[in-house]
């Protein structure tokens, strides 16, 4: 799990709510209806644990016109700064996945989720099947071992000096933010409770697997996630499931962004 501090967004990247989203949902580029391309599809992202929307801001010129991106806000950060947060995987999926549902009226829906939110993902686009009827097009996860192979953890219950040392671990946080006590102590409780979330989180099989294709992706240097468990995927839906790696620690997307991207669009192409 990974943390991104909210930080201002861009005069050229001012988030607007995604049509129908609510408070869930937040989109970086033109709207689907009033760019000069019509999308042809939808990429959901959700962010790590700690993590806000900001965090693919720059992914839709990177994608191209072709798909309109929208990002979830989880409560507890950004302009949602002052709700609950959730501790509860059921709960947190449920709320993604009905902000979501709406968008497949559209065209196709694909998910991508990073570490935590690989979970959040792959758990919503369970839901989207059983509660709301919908089949995504495809499930990229990334920086998460499968389901089935995930531990309970104890890190939420720790001091928030041990939580800021475990980010600073993983690398890519902000060390200015965890070493500014007063700011640390506004990001830390939605940090907390994201590692609530993930450390509670028990994989059940009821519904049995998806039946999309998966794509699974990781850093090489991420001690996280074992390359020999992320084909362990394959096991959470009927569908083709493939891995790719890339340099790097469980950030990994960041300095390979445009590579992860590039895939990510052609991979989409070929399920739509």
């Amino acid at each position: 799990m990974h943390s991104s501090f909210p930080h201002p967004t861009p005069p050229d990247g001012t988030p607007t709510p995604a049509s129908g989203a609510g408070r869930w949902l937040r989109r970086y580029g033109p709207s689907p209806t009033t760019g000069e391309v019509e999308a042809e599809a939808t990429l959901a992202c959700l962010p790590h644990a700690g993590g806000a929307p900001t965090f693919f801001r720059d992914w839709p010129p990177l994608l191209g016109p072709s798909l309109d991106v929208v990002a979830v806000c989880y409560p507890g950060r950004q302009d949602r700064f002052d709700e609950p947060c959730i501790t509860d995987m059921t709960v947190m999926a449920g709320e993604v996945a009905a902000a979501l549902a709406p968008l497949a009226a559209r065209g196709p829906l694909a998910l991508f989720g990073h570490s935590m939110g690989a979970a959040v993902a792959y758990e919503a686009a369970r839901l989207l099947r059983s509660r709301h009827g919908v089949r995504p097009a495809h499930l990229f996860v990334s920086g998460l071992v499968p389901p089935h192979r995930m531990l309970p953890g104890t890190r939420h219950l720790k001091s928030d000096a041990a939580l800021a040392a475990d980010l600073l671990e993983q690398g890519g946080t902000d060390v200015q933010v965890l070493a500014d006590e007063e700011l640390r102590a506004l990001v830390m409780p939605a940090v907390r409770a994201d590692y609530q979330l993930i450390e509670t989180y028990r994989h059940s099989s009821a519904g049995g697997p998806l039946d999309i294709p998966i794509t699974a992706y990781y850093g090489q240097d991420d001690a996280r996630t074992a390359p020999a468990a992320m084909p362990g995927w394959r096991h959470h839906t009927h569908a083709p499931t493939e891995t790719r790696s890339f340099p790097g620690g469980h950030f990994y997307l960041q300095h390979h962004r445009r590579e992860l991207i590039t895939d990510i669009r052609d991979r989409l192409s070929t399920s739509l």
